[in-house]
């Protein structure tokens, strides 16, 4: 079985838009694109090096499709190097203007065909970027792995990491690291359903009683 692995830049507020640079996403009149350059250092780039490392396939929203397609294939680096022969799942409505080599569209149903392509044989998929693409497979339970960069700066607005609609779920940390310039590395796993507890002992007062009534 193949898994589903996402990785994603995020402040501390929870925004993800626009990390690389100012003309990647404007939308809704962001002002602050390429918020990660600055904290850009050696252990990060260990981190992202590594998730391309393995073998993969890359899984994208059509935003960031678009994004990527404008400036992978003409570049001549690493991550050019493993991005462009690699097969990129996207989930689109315009699968004819896919022009990126080894683009396959996901169909009308994305949620059912990630779960054909998870039963068949090849690398792991791995999500770069695609926020709305990544909402949708959180409320579906479709993400096994996810790995988030947490850069240690307030943007205020903009598009977000978890933006409402995320199955409720319990994480368990597999690994974690903190950079140089305070980029805090989490990686997370399914850690099974949420089990609530409470710290409260012995029988409450009747003011919790009357506080409990008149907040339902």
């Amino acid at each position: 079985m193949r898994k589903i692995t996402a990785s994603t830049f995020v402040s501390l507020d929870g925004v993800m838009q626009a990390p690389g640079g100012p003309e990647e996403d404007p939308v809704g009149g962001f002002r602050f694109g390429g918020w990660v350059f600055n904290y850009w250092d050696e252990q990060a780039g260990k981190v992202i090096g590594e998730l391309f490392a393995r073998p993969f396939a890359l899984l994208l929203g059509r935003r960031t499709y678009d994004i990527f397609a404008a400036y992978w294939p003409y570049q001549d680096d690493a991550i050019a190097r493993a991005f462009n022969p690699a097969t990129k799942y996207v989930a689109t409505h315009r699968p004819e203007s896919l022009s990126w080599q080894n683009s396959r569209a996901l169909g009308p149903d994305v949620v059912a065909a990630l779960r054909r392509i998870r039963q068949e044989d090849g690398p792991d998929l791995l999500i770069q970027g695609s926020g709305n693409l990544i909402q949708t497979l959180l409320a579906n339970d479709l993400i096994d792995e996810m790995t988030v960069l947490t850069f240690p700066l307030l943007l205020g607005a903009g598009k977000r990491l978890f933006e409402g609609g995320a199955a409720p779920r319990a994480l368990k940390l597999a690994r974690s690291a903190v950079s140089g310039t305070g980029v805090v590395v989490a990686t997370y796993e399914r850690g099974g359903q949420i089990r609530p507890g409470s710290f409260v002992s012995g029988q409450p007062s009747e003011a919790e009683l009357e506080r409990r009534r008149t907040w339902k």
